[in-house]
């Protein structure tokens, strides 16, 4: 059992360390005015393949970084392929549990918009995917 959790460990520090070069990347695009390309960075690769909750947590930072700094949210599906959508959601679940206001508002505008874009099935998809918890 103790290797096990030497390799889940390890694995824990990788991640983390992908984690912080996607955090950087997203800093830069958010510096060159590209909120969605940072929200689609900040999606790939999600949720981390581990169970380690430092991980999500550290991926959680990064996508509430990307989601807060998107301001037009209805040109935001023009450009955010539909792949993104159902991890999109997650995240936005996410999101409104923290009982931040600001946080809780911009995951409530784009919620709207998204269940409009992609329907009733990405919240269902969402809700029951319990494998891969955000």
């Amino acid at each position: 059992m103790a290797s096990s959790e030497h390799v889940e460990a390890d694995n824990a520090e990788a991640i983390i360390t992908r984690i912080e070069h996607k955090s950087r990347k997203i800093e830069t695009l958010l510096k060159q005015n590209k909120p969605v390309e940072a929200l689609k960075t900040a999606l790939e690769g999600s949720p981390p393949k581990t169970k380690d909750e430092r991980c999500k947590s550290a991926n959680w930072i990064v996508v509430h970084r990307a989601i807060m700094a998107i301001k037009d949210v209805d040109s935001l599906f023009f450009s955010l392929d539909p792949e993104y959508y159902d991890i999109l959601m997650k995240y936005l679940y996410r999101g409104l549990s923290t009982g931040d206001r600001p946080t809780c508002n911009q995951c409530l505008r784009i919620h709207e918009k998204l269940t409009e874009k992609a329907g009733l099935g990405c919240i269902l998809r969402s809700l029951a995917d319990t494998a891969n918890t955000v």
